[in-house]
């Protein structure tokens, strides 16, 4: 019912900048709470940066002040914009979203394909 499609990531040297996209495509009515996660070789899945219908948001300790998570409810997508990138931020960038579908009272929750981040030193 709902696709998210994930881009911009890439190769960066550490100090650099990518932004991150997450488009959705579907039987969309509007968007809930959405977030990016990333997944290092070896490590758990990890929450970076999240943001709730009301535009609240939430971030990683090791992000703040560094990533900004958007959205455009118009386009729907939503963006992570990263800054000042580090080695140790090289992942697999997923988003996360969970949507209201134009059924009445239905929704949908799943995660992109990933993206990978790499930050060389």
């Amino acid at each position: 019912q709902v696709q998210l499609v994930e881009s911009g990531g890439g190769l960066v040297q550490a100090g650099g900048s990518l932004r991150l996209s997450c488009a959705a495509s579907g039987s969309i009515f509007s968007f809930n709470d959405m977030g990016w996660y990333r997944q290092a070789p070896g490590k758990e899945r990890e929450l970076v940066a999240a943001i709730t219908k009301g535009g609240s948001t939430n971030y990683a300790d090791s992000v703040k002040g560094r990533f900004t998570i958007s959205r455009d409810n118009a386009k729907n997508t939503f963006y992570l914009q990263m800054n000042s990138l580090k080695p140790e931020d090289t992942a697999v960038y997923y988003c996360n979203a969970e949507v209201a579908l134009t059924t009445p009272e239905s929704t949908w929750w799943g995660w992109g394909q990933g993206t990978q981040v790499t930050v060389s030193s």
